[in-house]
């Protein structure tokens, strides 16, 4: 006839044997373990076997009429290997809290639940969790993927219509987004507006946007071989920069600074509304964010208000910036032009800094490379002078008659000529300023505001033109 023993059994506490003790006194192990330095290992020697033994003991130290246990559940398990171990991938949640009701359960990790939720190893890490309405967003360093919340479902083998089941789970079934894009080792970089979040994947040197529709790489906007040489800089030789991403809610802008950790930095923006990066900014954040349609940077211990209306514009952190703007004159592309003039519309306080041909190439003598040159156009203001004051001082009262060594204003029209100061070059025989203009297929121009013109007051630049003619050897 069957029959139920119950087999009682002591709390217990483990004695061991120092080994490289020269007593005979055992040594408690406790709930710490004995350390290491005084031979806390179950080892064994062939020299003295009796010098590395261990045991069980009920009283606490094993002492004569030491307090003793009594019959129970074991206190704990002693594991062959006691290591701890990262699970690099995994998730693990705890008890509820709830703060009407007082239940505080987050010190609770239950071994008879399914507490934990695992992915993939392969795509690395999780660097970013980021919980949105019923989804949880996962960021690995090579995948991003979601997961539901509070909810889990099985559907009918048909698929789709209502579930046929459900019940409550902290986290459901995680589906990865397509595309093998993640957050590589740079969690910084996110940043979220709406529905549309934005992170770098430093692994594929990409800028990517997560929304609705899915992943998009939206440094392949024109940008992909910048972004390319830019980010692949960050992390050299053991030293990691940061990639700082952070959302502008004044500008509507996904601001992203790149900071390697050996080199310069570089700050740009990206605009939904244009879909491209429109603008480079010349300051360096420490950290980003935005609050109640302000946003705010730091630099070191510094809070800059970046859109407060009493700021200087282009003054960051207490130091103004000039605005610049480069861009390509290529008219009539297959002709090689003379251009003699630069044009522009908008508000006074604009220069030329440099107004560039394309290069021509070294000839059978050896003869590097050589490009044409202008002279520096001064703005309005800039460039007005008299017989007592000299161009480019910024004198605000220039006594007639005035003359001008930069930008005149025709019919609220800004224009130059341009001078040129190209070098002399094999078989030239007029160059420099003897001829009129610059002669190129194409011109690479530079403008930026300056510094006597309203100082950081609003400067509009609204178009831009040269008047050229054909060169008379085409």
């Amino acid at each position: 006839m069957a029959t139920t023993l119950e087999i009682k059994y002591f709390n217990s506490f483990v004695l061991k044997k120092s080994y490289n003790s020269n007593t005979l006194t055992p040594i408690w192990n406790g709930s710490f373990g004995i350390p290491k330095a005084i031979g806390g290992f179950n080892r064994s020697t062939s020299i003295d076997p009796d010098k590395s033994w261990i045991i069980e003991e009920a009283r606490i130290r094993g002492g004569y009429n030491n307090t003793s246990t009594d019959y129970g559940v074991r206190a704990y398990l002693v594991e062959e290997e006691p290591n701890a171990s990262i699970r690099f991938n995994s998730m693990i949640y705890s008890g509820i809290y709830n703060s009407r009701t007082g239940i505080n359960q987050t010190n609770v990790f239950s071994i008879a639940e399914d507490i934990t939720k695992s992915l993939d190893p392969i795509n690395g890490s999780i660097q970013k969790l980021y919980a949105e309405d019923t989804n949880l967003i996962i960021f690995q360093e090579s995948k991003v993927s979601k997961a539901l919340i509070d909810k889990d479902a099985i559907y009918s083998a048909e698929g789709g219509g209502l579930p046929v089941s459900s019940f409550n789970t902290v986290v459901g079934q995680i589906v990865p987004f397509p595309g093998n894009y993640g957050i590589g080792n740079h969690p910084e970089s996110f940043a979220v507006y709406g529905y549309n979040k934005y992170f770098v994947d430093s692994y594929q040197n990409s800028v990517m946007r997560l929304d609705n529709n899915g992943l998009a790489e939206i440094s392949a906007t024109g940008m992909r071989s910048y972004f390319r040489n830019k980010i692949i800089n960050v992390d050299v030789l053991g030293n990691k920069g940061k990639l700082l991403g952070g959302f502008d809610i004044y500008n509507k802008d996904y601001v992203l600074s790149i900071q390697p950790a050996t080199s310069n930095y570089d700050t740009v923006s990206y605009d939904e509304t244009a879909q491209g990066w429109i603008s480079f900014y010349d300051y360096k954040p420490s950290q980003t964010f935005s609050l109640k349609n302000q946003y705010y940077t730091t630099n070191g211990s510094q809070l800059w208000l970046h859109n407060s209306s009493k700021a200087d514009y282009n003054n960051f952190y207490g130091v103004a910036y000039p605005s610049k703007v480069t861009f390509i004159f290529n008219p009539q592309v297959s002709s090689s032009k003379v251009f003699r003039t630069i044009n522009y519309e908008g508000t006074s306080g604009w220069q030329v800094d440099n107004f560039v041909s394309d290069e021509v190439g070294p000839n059978i003598n050896g003869e590097l490379f050589t490009f044409d040159t202008t002279n520096r156009v001064l703005s309005y203001v800039q460039g007005a002078y008299d017989s007592a004051n000299p161009p480019n001082t910024g004198v605000s009262v220039v006594t007639p008659p005035i003359f001008r060594a930069g930008f005149y204003r025709k019919e609220n029209k800004y224009c130059a000529n341009l001078i040129n100061t190209s070098l002399v070059a094999s078989g030239e025989v007029h160059f420099g300023n003897q001829i009129s203009g610059i002669k190129a297929f194409f011109t690479k121009v530079t403008m930026s505001t300056d510094t006597v013109t309203d100082p950081g007051q609003y400067k509009e630049l609204f178009a831009v033109s040269s008047n050229y003619t054909f060169s008379s050897g085409y």
